[in-house]
């Protein structure tokens, strides 16, 4: 068990603008009901406008519905186009969206596995493309990483290749997104973007991810779906949504929060419980291996990120 982080008093956010991913259910939603209560404008960008407009009237306030696919790099183009043809500097970005385990190799509309391109991929071009307004603000960006990261394997160098196993593509693709948050601090520190980046994961939690992913084309759920949701629903094996979603909340505002670092439930296997710094991986600790990551993943999304080149 980690030791638990202090969490502070309530962050006030007013006149902040946050953007989280997949933010209609689930933990994003919880997520943006977190930043909403703090006072910020938040941005639900979500593949389902219908669904987000259901959300953003349940939560109130200044909340506004945007559509993205991240699964499409067209459609993540389209919504960046339009944030930064408004100009509106960015404080937090939360990478949550994702799809779970379809039980068949699955391709995005660009060719790429679904679970790469949804998880990885599509926050990897979105947070290079909203470089410019996260830069203005000094801003913070977490990715969401999942428990199947820590024995997932990567190769950067053939993200897509290898017999489809549903579990492991998505632990690779979870892993892929937890050395891109650690790449993306060192580089910003490197390079003098001024902004953090940091991962989070959610523990032990049963969302709608567990039920739409692994019944895509109406498959019923997996064995392992169906056992863990019962596993995370026993106490002290799970988080509920609710409190799951202050892992990535804590990791965007909290000041204790760093720049590089992982955090996770503080509980028994890093399950359930309040934040701690969670284990990183030791194949999310490789560098050469982010650099090659990076490198695939601006070759296959076409997205340099601002100054990179400095």
């Amino acid at each position: 068990m980690s030791k638990a982080l202090p969490l502070g008093p309530a962050p006030e956010l007013r006149g902040r603008l946050a953007l989280v991913t997949g933010a209609n259910s689930g933990i994003g939603f919880a997520v943006a009901r977190r930043f909403a209560r703090a006072g910020a404008e938040v941005v639900l960008a979500v593949r389902n406008t219908a669904r987000g407009r259901e959300a953003a009237r349940r939560l109130g306030g200044p909340v506004r519905v945007e559509e993205v696919d991240l699964a499409s790099l067209a459609s993540v183009r389209d919504l960046c186009d339009r944030l930064n043809a408004e100009g509106r500097p960015l404080h937090y970005l939360v990478n949550n969206a994702g799809i779970l385990a379809p039980p068949r190799r699955t391709l995005s509309p660009d060719g790429f596995e679904l679970q790469l391109a949804t998880n990885h991929l599509g926050h990897f071009a979105l947070t290079g493309l909203l470089l410019p307004l996260l830069r203005q603000t000094g801003g913070r960006v977490v990715s969401m990483a999942s428990l199947t990261a820590r024995t997932a394997r990567l190769s950067p160098d053939d993200l897509q290749g290898g017999t489809y196993h549903p579990y492991a593509a998505h632990g690779t693709s979870k892993l892929a997104q937890l050395v891109f948050a650690l790449e993306l601090d060192r580089r910003s520190r490197l390079r003098g973007w001024g902004i953090s980046s940091n991962a989070a994961h959610p523990g032990g939690v049963v969302t709608r991810l567990q039920v739409t992913g692994p019944t895509l084309d109406g498959h019923r759920a997996g064995l392992l779906a169906r056992l863990s949701t019962r596993i995370y629903r026993l106490p002290g094996l799970g988080n509920d949504v609710a409190r799951a979603s202050l892992l990535p909340f804590f990791a965007a505002t909290a000041g204790r929060a760093e720049g590089g670092a992982y955090y996770g439930p503080a509980g028994f296997a890093e399950l359930s419980g309040p934040p701690a710094r969670a284990t990183i991986p030791a194949r999310a600790r490789d560098a050469r291996t982010a650099a090659r990551l990076w490198t695939a993943s601006e070759e296959l999304t076409g997205v340099v990120f601002a100054g990179s080149g400095d």
